[in-house]
């Protein structure tokens, strides 16, 4: 018996993690490709390439991505609630990998945000589904440690596309064959639906319940409204730290090489992703010594400190600015190892991924107007990353304040 319940516990997390996983690698492309395709696709139209292009353009394509990321969230939370999470799930993990697919086939900037939005579709709901299935299936005892693990899989799959971009220069001629990697990952939700078992909390709500289901308008009403508020203000901070401002380094690393060594956007991705999986996995661990609340404010001083030690004191590409990437990354997507830690804690059970879904994927929205806001900041300094970056990573200030106002749940169970 005890055989077959480890087998659950594992076939679930496995799927989890490999579905997060390729959600971080589909992620991690468009960075990597982003200036190659649209300076190939600037010169197509006969312009002269510049970098307020590249930087305009790649904050609507962030913007058009988080926003498609926000209403995934919710559709697929929703859809999770209804007809279970690992169905769900499946339907996420192919939407995100055939859209990124079709990213290979893009001809005009529009193209690019058209398909990044619907494969954020995808990507957006596959969190919230992971987290929750992860999270109603394993005992209490382990739910910081599958936290970290979950938050740290997306930054393998985003070191996975980093190393290949190390080994594949990534090109003005060549880029279209690494957007078609996307496509990998749609071999997975095959096997999901085959091996991986239903959420027996989900199962047994939905079986008990004396009410039809309306998850979404149940999150929306008090009591739950006023959690669903903190969460998605909590979520945005982190988000917006992250899309609009981290996630330029490689377009920065880029420009500070001036195109002549292809392989330094790969590096700066991989020293992020790396730091980012070794922050999700220690701040699991180390949140176990502190309150959920004091834990989210060291978070954001941290992000906030190394944030601006990079974006203000860094002016050339090389070892320095690699270490530090590295540690900036493991601050900032700490976030991601503490958010499928609290998060769950705040909605029961018959709500949870569409709780999770619409107050981590609303945090997207406001992301969207930051990434937005970065691509106007990166234009109006000049084409500097630097500049811009240093402007919007101070949205950390609000979240040492905001957490304050948030509930602690450090020690008490899932709500039924």
């Amino acid at each position: 018996m005890e055989k077959n319940d480890n087998k659950r516990l594992y076939s679930v997390l496995a799927a989890a993690f490999l579905g997060w996983m390729f959600d971080g690698l589909e992620m991690g492309i468009f960075p990597l490709i982003a200036r190659p395709a649209l300076q190939q696709m600037q010169a197509a139209h006969g312009a002269a390439i510049s970098d307020s292009f590249v930087g305009q353009w790649m904050g609507y394509v962030t913007a058009a991505f988080l926003l498609g990321a926000a209403l995934g969230g919710v559709v697929f939370g929703w859809l999770g609630d209804k007809i279970g999470r690992v169905r769900a799930m499946a339907l996420s993990i192919f939407c995100y990998s055939a859209f990124t697919g079709l990213v290979y086939f893009a001809s005009e900037p529009w193209h690019l945000a058209a398909t990044r939005f619907v494969a954020a579709l995808g990507m957006g709901g596959e969190w919230s589904l992971g987290v929750a299935l992860v999270m109603e299936v394993w005992p209490e005892k382990h739910r910081p440690l599958m936290a970290g693990v979950i938050g740290a899989a997306s930054n393998v799959g985003f070191a996975l596309i980093a190393v290949i971009g190390m080994f594949f220069s990534v090109t003005v001629e060549s880029w279209r064959w690494v957007a078609l990697i996307g496509a990998a990952p749609a071999i997975l939700t095959f096997i999901i639906t085959i091996v991986v078992p239903e959420s027996e909390k989900w199962q047994h709500a939905v079986k008990n319940s004396t009410t039809p289901s309306r998850p979404l308008a149940e999150i929306l009403s008090p009591p739950l409204l006023k959690w669903t508020l903190i969460a998605a203000l909590l979520s945005s901070v982190a988000l917006i730290g992250t899309w609009g401002s981290v996630q330029w380094l490689p377009l920065w690393a880029d420009k500070m090489v001036a195109g002549t060594n292809p392989s330094a956007k790969a590096f700066t991705q991989a020293a992020s992703a790396l730091g980012a999986i070794f922050g999700c996995l220690a701040g699991a661990w180390v949140g176990g010594f502190f309150t959920r609340r004091t834990m989210y404010f060291m978070l954001c001083l941290g992000s906030l400190l190394t944030c601006g030690w990079l974006f203000r004191g860094i002016e050339t590409y090389g070892v320095g600015f690699l270490i530090l990437t590295f540690v900036v990354g493991g601050f900032t997507a700490t976030f991601y190892g503490w958010l499928p830690l609290y998060l769950p804690e705040l909605f029961p059970t018959r709500v949870r991924a569409t709780g999770q879904g619409l107050s981590f994927n609303a945090g997207r929205v406001l992301a969207a107007v930051g990434a937005l806001y970065g691509g106007q900041l990166v234009q109006s300094f000049d084409g500097s990353y630097a500049k811009a970056g240093a402007i919007i990573t101070l949205v950390y200030i609000i979240g040492m304040a905001l957490v304050w106002v948030a509930p602690e749940t450090k020690g008490k169970p899932l709500p039924a």
